[in-house]
């Protein structure tokens, strides 16, 4: 993992505000020390989730969108250095991995332009480069019996995640995805809406459920090849859920993880689907952060979620009054599923 930034204690010393009679996560939590093989610690350690960060929007500009997701990373770790340790969430459960290094990526990035046909090619090669390290980061830590907590970046690092988890497993996985978009775009090069359709077509995606698709920003094409592949690819939206209401919120949690729980499954989460949140696709209308939440409550405390994966927040949009909140929510977000995950029902 020679692309990996680690994160050390002394980097998490620095983002932990440490108060008397208090104990925050930040005091707790595991990194990986100096001269020590990683493989080896990560084997060895006794952290049931590994958090790791990948701190680009490479993937996102190469789908149109706005840039700012690559400033999640640096967001949350403060966020969740400063969580309160306690008995309902313990930060020694936690491992520190750190982030992949993509400054070289984003430099190759910084200059090309969506709308010029060799430039998307360019982005394409980029997020394939992507994908590679961080199928291989996964894999690792699923080969040593951790639960990966991403970090993104933009969506395109589903199929990085999906791959490193089927190949660690021995065959393929599913993914429950909470989201706005399919992201099962064409197979046109590889970008930030289509990372479920590439490890699908490429075997590494058994079953794909998307919870909370908006109508309005689905295109015919999708519909007809997702009705196509229903026996493997099944969604809900969100309109016929929250606005027409002839679906139920928590029947369509239990319809989803029926069709997704007898394999190893990932999490997904795109921050796009909460409405007002900072994102390169921000939303004015979806899902209660509070239904975001509870969504991963259900589908974590099941043995067979393998991972969870946030993407899309992008602090560097925020109001400049509260830009804190992205990494505040995300903290939220991954103590639900720690808590779920210790749960651990049928």
């Amino acid at each position: 993992m020679e692309n990996l930034v680690p994160f050390t204690s002394i980097d998490l010393g620095k983002i932990t505000s440490h108060r008397s009679g208090e104990i925050k996560f930040g005091e707790k939590m595991l990194t990986i020390p100096k001269d020590v093989d990683t493989i080896q610690f990560l084997n060895e350690c006794k952290a049931k989730f590994v958090l790791f960060g990948i701190p680009e929007d490479i993937g996102v500009r190469a789908n149109a969108g706005r840039p700012g997701a690559a400033s999640a990373w640096e967001s949350a770790i403060k966020s969740i250095a400063n969580i309160q340790h306690n008995r309902f969430c313990k930060g020694s459960q936690l491992l520190i991995l750190g982030s992949l290094d993509v400054r070289e990526e984003l430099k190759q990035a910084e200059n090309l332009n969506f709308h010029d046909v060799d430039d998307r090619k360019k982005f394409s090669i980029l997020v394939e480069k992507l994908d590679k390290e961080v199928s291989h980061i996964i894999f690792n830590i699923v080969k040593a019996g951790k639960i990966p907590i991403i970090i993104g970046g933009g969506h395109n690092n589903a199929y990085g995640n999906i791959k490193g988890t089927a190949l660690a497993k021995g065959k393929p996985i599913n993914a429950i995805n909470l989201d706005a978009h399919s992201d099962f775009r064409i197979l046109e090069g590889r970008h930030s809406g289509n990372g479920f359709s590439y490890s699908f077509d490429e075997g590494f995606l058994k079953k794909y459920f998307i919870f909370g698709l908006h109508e309005s920003y689905t295109s015919k094409n999708v519909l007809l090849r997702l009705k196509d592949l229903e026996d493997r690819v099944r969604f809900n939206t969100y309109d016929e859920i929250s606005i027409r209401k002839v679906k139920n919120f928590e029947q369509e949690l239990n319809q989803a993880l029926s069709f997704i729980k007898n394999d190893c499954f990932g999490i997904e989460i795109d921050l796009d689907s909460i409405p007002n949140i900072a994102s390169s696709a921000m939303t004015p209308s979806g899902f209660s952060v509070e239904q975001a939440r509870q969504l991963i409550h259900h589908f974590g405390q099941h043995a067979n979620a393998s991972y969870l994966h946030i993407c899309e927040g992008a602090p560097d949009l925020c109001d400049e009054k509260n830009p804190q909140m992205i990494g505040k929510l995300m903290g939220y977000l991954i103590t639900d599923f720690i808590k779920a995950k210790n749960i651990l029902t049928e």
